[in-house]
């Protein structure tokens, strides 16, 4: 299997947003699922978009969420900041964020101790999508037996990371989706209040095309591409 990871091991993912799971691994958590791995989402923070592309609410989002999950085989999934206050300053509450990753009640990893922690990659272009980074970053650092931490930690990136971020041809763990391509669309279709027109990177159309990019590095017909930031066995 995958990182040599077995069935009934467990995996934690970390995305800024409900959506970005999907957009950035939507293949790889399919894949995972389909060998038997527990696959657990805490999606950090959602809020309202009145201005943004088609407006949507956080009960829109949720119910996306829900919808993208279950096409995955999702086990465990939670939106922290669901339209609360701290979701439009995420900035302002990083303490909290480290804690919330690190130890909190139900997804997170003391609680699940989970053999891989997937998170946005230290180069997105979206300053949110950093600011996770770096809180899942510090709740993963090696503390002996005082805190639990995952032996393998990767960074996704999204289809904006693709096509605009520096780092991103510096991306050299490349999954091949291309069995679970078909789940990882259904999924994006989920999030139709997320995805957009063709000529943007957010369009399934686009998406598709980034995923054959990745695929075509290693000779598969899709594939996603992660930073491994910890590997080791």
């Amino acid at each position: 299997m995958m990182f040599g990871l077995t069935r009934g091991d467990r995996v934690l993912v970390v995305p800024t947003h409900p959506d970005d799971e999907t957009l950035g691994a939507g293949g790889t958590l399919a894949r995972f699922t389909e060998d038997g791995i527990e696959v657990h989402v805490l999606a950090i923070t959602c809020y309202d978009l009145p201005r943004w592309g088609t407006p949507s609410t956080v009960a829109q989002r949720a119910g996306e969420f829900e919808a993208a999950c279950d096409v995955l085989g999702v086990s465990g999934r939670r939106i922290a900041w669901l339209g609360d206050d701290r979701a439009h300053r995420v900035h302002d509450h990083m303490p909290d964020l480290v804690r919330l990753i690190e130890d909190g009640p139900e997804l997170s990893l003391n609680a699940l101790r989970p053999a891989a922690l997937l998170i946005p990659t230290a180069g997105s272009v979206h300053q949110e999508h950093q600011l996770i980074h770096r809180a899942c970053y510090a709740a993963a650092r090696p503390a002996g037996a005082a805190r639990y931490s995952p032996r393998i930690v990767l960074g996704f990136e999204g289809p904006e990371d693709r096509a605009w971020a520096p780092e991103a041809g510096r991306r050299p763990v490349l999954v091949d989706i291309t069995a679970s391509a078909r789940r990882k669309d259904k999924a994006l279709e989920c999030y139709a209040s997320q995805l957009r027109d063709l000529a943007h990177p957010r369009s399934i159309e686009r998406i598709r095309v980034i995923d054959a990019a990745a695929g075509a590095e290693i000779g598969a017909g899709r594939a996603e591409a992660f930073t491994p930031y910890r590997m080791a066995w």
